[in-house]
């Protein structure tokens, strides 16, 4: 009996160790997150993203777009994902149309939004768009011209960009994973109906 109580003792002081050092990696991930945003706002903000004339967008691997203009709107919202990893996980396409429906619902859709998707696999992610009924147009970048063009961060989290009508960065990081992000997206674009209509393509 003497034996048990000490064993359910030291399983107590084990699990409270656990528990604290849980604790202690979820605020250091956190923190190094929040230091990983702010450097990376501080390199990209004003940085120019470069698009290349040949980007083909289709819409579900079909329907391709003649001429998909880069300047219709005074903001863009540009995102781009990689090969790497669970697929429909980083794709996250039923937030993405959430996020779409809510910014045009805010800016009377005077915001572009421009996906750059870099797969493993053609085939699975035009299944992936159609089961997801993801409508909007899509460049299927088998080359990966675009992150040669612009070496985007590594980590996924920081690969959505908000530009301006001259494709200088304004904020970085995706909305859908940082509610804070999100804010600052959503406070940037309320005021986009008072900006000046732009003109032509670039």
């Amino acid at each position: 009996r003497g034996l048990g109580d000490v064993y359910k003792r030291q399983m107590k002081i084990l699990l409270y160790v656990l528990l604290a050092f849980g604790v202690f990696c979820f605020f250091s991930c956190k923190r190094i997150e929040k230091e990983q945003l702010t450097f990376l706002m501080k390199e990209w903000t004003r940085k120019e993203i470069l698009f290349h004339d040949r980007a083909v967008f289709t819409i579900q691997g079909k329907d391709t777009l003649d001429k998909f203009p880069y300047a219709s709107t005074y903001y863009k919202i540009v995102t781009y994902v990689d090969s790497l990893g669970c697929l429909s996980c980083k794709l996250q396409l039923l937030e993405r149309i959430n996020f779409i429906a809510e910014v045009d619902s805010v800016t009377s859709r005077n915001v572009s939004f421009y996906f750059f998707f870099h797969p493993r696999n053609r085939k699975e992610l035009i299944m992936t768009l159609q089961s997801e009924d993801f409508i909007y147009p899509v460049c299927i970048d088998l080359k990966d011209t675009f992150n040669k063009l612009n070496k985007f961060p590594l980590n996924d989290k920081f690969r959505t960009f908000l530009l301006d009508n001259t494709n200088k960065v304004i904020l970085v990081g995706n909305p859908m994973h940082h509610p804070r992000i999100k804010e600052m997206y959503m406070g940037q674009l309320r005021d986009c109906n008072n900006k000046p209509e732009v003109e032509g393509d670039e």
